[in-house]
């Protein structure tokens, strides 16, 4: 069957319903994440410096695709909450290192919860061997497109997206 005669692509092929699971499951985690008075981009970065202490803002900014001028308003506000601290930088004493404080990482901690929580909720109709057999399929796909481990997409598109042919978009969005 086809799509014409109502055969599984009339309902959405794998690109279609990876994109409709992936706006569902972004949105109840954002749900969830309000619980802790955190946007998905706080989690997100709370989540990178605790597995890469001491990063510049810089090195941060450029890991998760955002514009600097974007950036340093982000971790003011993360910071004037008591969650990161910006410290001298070993290596250059003109950058600051960033680092999760004490209560950063208990937050980091209920973060966690909530993200396994989340998980959990998501693939509740899978049996565990077909979760990790999805995660590595995905996984797989993810490769394939080069995407960045841990890194979501969504970080990116506070910059302008490119054309084919190199020139700036309309939209800074993501959706131009």
């Amino acid at each position: 069957m086809n799509r014409a005669d109502g055969g599984p692509e009339a309902r959405g092929g794998a690109a279609f319903l990876l994109a409709q699971l992936g706006a569902h499951a972004a949105g109840r985690f954002a749900e969830r994440l309000a619980g802790l008075d955190l946007t998905p981009a706080q989690a997100g970065l709370l989540r990178h410096l605790a597995q890469n202490p001491g990063r510049s803002q810089r090195e941060l900014a450029d890991d998760l695709g955002m514009l600097p001028s974007r950036f340093v308003p982000f971790v003011d506000e993360l910071e004037e909450r008591g969650l990161i601290e910006r410290r001298k930088n070993p290596r250059d004493r003109r950058l600051y290192a960033l680092h999760l404080t004490p209560q950063g990482l208990d937050l980091l901690t209920a973060l966690l919860d909530v993200a396994a929580d989340h998980e959990q909720q998501i693939c509740q109709a899978l049996t565990r061997a077909e979760h990790q057999q999805l995660s590595a399929l995905l996984r797989r796909i993810a490769d394939q497109h080069e995407l960045s481990p841990g890194i979501h997409p969504g970080y990116r598109w506070s910059q302008p997206r490119r054309s084919r042919g190199g020139a700036p978009t309309s939209r800074a969005d993501g959706a131009g």
